[in-house]
């Protein structure tokens, strides 16, 4: 449990603000916890990058044994190579330029292994042709949809068939089956009901599937949502991303599984344009703003500090109740949306037990391309 005032760092040691803060016993804490869930078998954890995007956390997730990944893009999955991830998954079909990215990044790092999506037969005979002429043999994952309609083939057609004409493609490994169900939501008996719905369907097809091919099929699946379902499902690799730092959103949301703050954002208050409201240099450069204004982020310091107006460097905080606060105070935020918010900032100031910053780690897959 933690205690109060744990997220308070030691005034010597603030650089300027924002900046995103993260807490490095609650990571570790996080990453246990996720072990201890899918009862110590790390090899069916292939946690999603998305939300951290450094290689840092990546060398803190191999120290655990944990060495399965999943990305969303191909600067996350470059990261994942140069920092010794062994298996890398890309949960994004490569169209257009990134087809041939995706080749050079398998021949820049032979070491690793590389597997991709699809769920378009025209993709995968191009992923096909490219293999030939590079003389790889690639691994693909059919992606499929189970209701958010957002990538994937859908369930209820019949995806059998382009699993087969797939693995027939020359130079081309169909390893699995991948699904991504982010629209799963409510409490975990709706969401255990709805999971083991779309599955009961894939598992009516897969069997035959597996019998034309003479060999098993992976499944990948999940997120946040529906990791405690899958976590029961010995057959299934779990990719939860968000896990490593939590946010507000799942706080909220899944109670079931108690995974710790471990992200913050810290802002000074900057003025004080009427006797009852703040303002703070967060605004929305400095955290996710996709949501409405009452779900962008919390105040941990006050209660009573509510968001009344956002803008690109400022945020305005009503303050109902009796405090005064100084210009110059520090404020600390727990971002709603944590994985869009890191993607924000260049770094991230890491924070011991002390309450001191002793590091900063760079959040290096945050852009399209990466150079180290």
């Amino acid at each position: 449990m933690m205690n109060d005032y744990w997220w308070e760092i030691k005034p010597e040691t603030l650089p300027d603000t924002p900046f995103l803060a993260v807490y490095l016993n609650p990571v570790k804490h996080n990453i246990e916890l996720l072990i201890d869930l899918i009862d110590g078998d790390t090899q069916r954890l292939r946690p999603h990058i998305k939300t951290h995007k450094c290689g840092e956390i990546l060398n803190l997730y191999k120290s655990y044994g944990i060495n399965k990944v999943k990305c969303a893009t191909i600067a996350e999955a470059e990261l994942s190579a140069i920092f010794g991830i062994k298996d890398i998954l890309l949960a994004y079909q490569p169209t257009g330029g990134k087809r041939q990215r995706w080749i050079d990044l398998i021949l820049k790092y032979p070491d690793a292994a590389f597997s991709v999506i699809v769920d378009d037969l025209q993709v995968a005979q191009q992923l096909s042709d490219l293999a030939v002429i590079n003389g790889l043999k690639l691994t693909v994952y059919l992606d499929l949809n189970t209701g958010m309609n957002r990538t994937g083939v859908d369930i209820n057609a019949d995806w059998a068939l382009m699993a087969v004409l797939i693995s027939r493609m020359p130079n081309l490994n169909l390893a699995g089956l991948h699904i991504y169900d982010g629209h799963i939501k409510g409490l975990v008996e709706q969401r255990k009901q709805l999971v083991e719905e779309s599955l009961a369907k894939v598992m009516n097809q897969l069997a035959n599937i597996e019998n034309q091919l003479e060999y098993k099929l992976k499944i990948v699946a999940g997120g946040s949502n529906t990791f405690p379902i899958y976590a029961n499902c010995k057959d299934v690799e779990c990719s939860p991303g968000t896990f490593v730092f939590w946010d507000v959103n799942y706080q909220t949301n899944l109670p079931e599984q108690p995974f710790e703050t471990a992200a913050l954002l810290v802002g000074s208050i900057i003025s004080k344009p009427t006797p009852g409201t703040l303002c703070v240099d967060l605004g929305y450069k400095s955290v996710a703003a996709e949501n409405p204004l009452d779900k962008r982020l919390v105040i941990l310091n006050d209660k009573e500090l509510v968001p009344i107006a956002h803008s690109e460097e400022h945020l305005v905080l009503e303050n109902r109740g009796t405090r005064d606060y100084l210009i110059g105070e520090k404020v600390y935020a727990i971002p709603y949306h944590v994985c869009p918010t890191c993607a924000l900032y260049d770094d991230m100031q890491i924070i011991d037990d002390q309450h001191e910053i002793v590091d900063s780690w760079a959040i290096t897959a945050r852009k399209r391309k990466i150079n180290i």
